[in-house]
């Protein structure tokens, strides 16, 4: 059974993430461009930032700010211009600038992670295929519909109710990690496989 709206959100996570690439990557040779196709140097610790705004912890530090749509979908941008994210509410499901970039997402049904206190004590099981690609977007590096079958559960830890998604699939085996505040529901704090080269992201949402 397909959920009402789900269509809309899977073309938006195939549309967005491309949207992620063409608005950092499809700068010809602009020196934004051209940061995006080498491996930038390990950023200084960002400045306090007044306002939401998402604080890349590893696996290098940086501030990100919104530059495009809103709750839950939303582009994030560094201040430095060369690194972005695309979020799905937490999750994310499309990058550039990094190691690798995830140049889309897209689930096979509704994502459990909607809901996260729902997986308190409980299991749910997500499939999903992603697409992803080296910063060079050589074609012979790129990835499309790497399946991945995960299973979320959520317990309490700490005064957070934490969500631990294992994940398999495509030759990689990971776990993501998402701190969910139990008082609003809303994800805080995330740990995020971004790719086999790219390894895992931590996040932390400031400002909400």
């Amino acid at each position: 059974m397909i959920l009402p709206g789900w269509e809309a959100t899977r073309r938006w996570r195939i549309v967005g993430a491309l949207g992620l690439v063409a608005l950092l990557g499809a700068c010809g040779d602009t020196p934004t461009a051209q940061a995006l196709r080498r491996t930038a140097p390990e950023a200084a610790a960002p400045p306090p930032v007044q306002g939401p705004h998402l604080l890349l912890v590893a696996p290098r530090r940086a501030v990100l700010l919104p530059v495009s749509g809103g709750a839950p979908r939303a582009i994030w941008r560094s201040e430095a211009g060369n690194i972005a994210i695309a979020t799905e509410g937490p999750r994310i499901v499309a990058t550039a600038g990094l190691r690798q970039m995830l140049m889309a997402t897209r689930f096979e049904g509704p994502d459990p992670l909607d809901h996260p206190l729902a997986l308190r004590g409980t299991e749910a099981f997500a499939r999903r295929s992603v697409d992803l690609a080296t910063n060079e977007r050589d074609p012979s590096t790129m990835r499309f519909g790497v399946a991945l079958d995960c299973r979320l559960s959520g317990r309490d830890e700490a005064g957070w109710v934490v969500v631990e998604e294992r994940c398999t699939g495509g030759g990689a085996s990971f776990t993501n990690r998402f701190w969910v505040q139990p008082e609003s529901g809303a994800v805080l704090r995330s740990e995020q496989w971004a790719g086999d080269e790219a390894g895992v992201l931590t996040l932390e949402m400031r400002g909400f």
